[in-house]
């Protein structure tokens, strides 16, 4: 390596003229380095736009930050899940790239492990080890669209973490994928259990990203019991907080319910999920996505039956709300929502044990 290395996702263009001048390059080759990063979207090893000397030590001077421990892949070829190390740590996380005919999402993680501890999601069975600087963040995003044919459409902050828990890594990688690797803002999603300080920075930024709240009960008392992090901020605090967002940016905020057989999933749920939400302001009002919950080793509930889920999406739709019952990708190899959780790669495993599948 070099005297002076910048982690490949986290430097700056200021820092790639500083790192080229340093070596007596041209200038203009910096701007060729960033295209090839972020317009192209290539590793820096098929940059053909570089001579081969400079792409070599140019692999030196800004090392990944990423070390891929296992990839596994969907039966229908799809869906593809990789556990990294962070090579600053070996703090471990997991990425899931989900493909359609025409584009493609990718689901990153914000953090290795999360604190928010909801407890039918095994990345918060699992606990919070630390959060995600921005490049580790980005990263995530290029290293998948090196293996997809179709071009990185969507982004989703849906993966391991909390991300207004880590707030400026978060942002920070928000503005680079979006000012640099060309993503809209209204295709990058951020997920919350309901950080409502977070809610409410996220409102005054200058990117009118998607809000999704992961709401899963329409009383304090149901949610508390689901999601821990209610106890601080309640629903009602929650929504308003939510509207404010979707006030300042003109947006329809969605609301993400794991659906649990028994649990959360009566008719008379989801005529109180309907009246919560009936009126929730922005435009288009609330769009509801109902989950089938997704099978974690760490809680026993199963997800409602088809017949249970019409219902439930029948009295929401009464309401004039929107409602999308998700078909989840990626179950079987552990890539579907609140699935995701890191562990130490097993010779000859393919697949760690998390999953995201928004």
């Amino acid at each position: 390596m070099t005297a002076t290395s910048y982690a490949r996702y986290g430097a700056s263009l200021a820092d790639l003229h500083t790192l080229l001048d340093e070596w007596g390059e041209p200038r203009y080759r910096a701007r060729q380095v960033w295209d090839a990063l972020y317009r192209e979207a290539r590793p820096l090893e098929l940059a053909t736009t570089l001579p081969r000397r400079l792409r070599e030590r140019l692999e030196g001077a800004l090392p990944l930050a990423l070390d891929q421990l296992a990839e596994a892949t969907s039966d229908d070829e799809m869906t593809t899940k990789w556990l990294w190390a962070c090579t600053a740590d070996s703090a471990q996380i997991e990425t899931v790239l989900m493909r359609y005919p025409t584009r493609a999402t990718v689901c990153v993680s914000s953090q290795a492990g999360c604190a928010m501890g909801c407890t039918f999601c095994a990345t918060g069975q699992a606990g919070f080890e630390r959060h995600l600087d921005a490049a580790e963040i980005v990263e995530q995003v290029f290293r998948a669209a090196h293996a997809s044919p179709q071009r990185i459409r969507n982004v989703v902050f849906m993966g391991m973490g909390e991300p207004l828990a880590n707030y400026e890594a978060t942002w920070a990688a928000i503005e680079r994928l979006h000012d640099d690797g060309g993503i809209s803002a209204r295709h990058i999603t951020v997920s919350t259990v309901g950080v409502v300080p977070g809610i409410r920075r996220l409102a005054q930024e200058r990117l009118p990203v998607t809000l999704a709240v992961s709401l899963h009960a329409a009383t304090d008392e149901a949610r508390s019991e689901l999601v821990p992090l209610n106890r601080r901020y309640p629903i009602a605090e929650v929504l308003d907080a939510a509207a404010d967002f979707a006030g300042a940016h003109g947006r329809r905020v969605s609301f993400e319910y794991a659906c649990i057989a028994g649990v959360n999933d009566s008719a008379a749920e989801g005529e109180a999920l309907g009246r919560l939400l009936g009126a929730f302001p922005g435009m288009g009002g609330a769009h509801v996505n109902l989950i089938p919950l997704n099978p974690t080793a760490g809680f026993p509930g199963r997800a409602s039956a088809t017949a249970r889920l019409r219902v439930f999406a029948d009295r929401l739709r009464a309401r004039g709300i929107t409602v999308t019952v998700r078909h989840n990708r990626g179950t079987e190899i552990t890539a579907a929502c609140g699935q995701l959780r890191s562990r130490h790669a097993i010779p000859g495993d393919t697949a760690s044990s998390v999953t995201m599948s928004p």
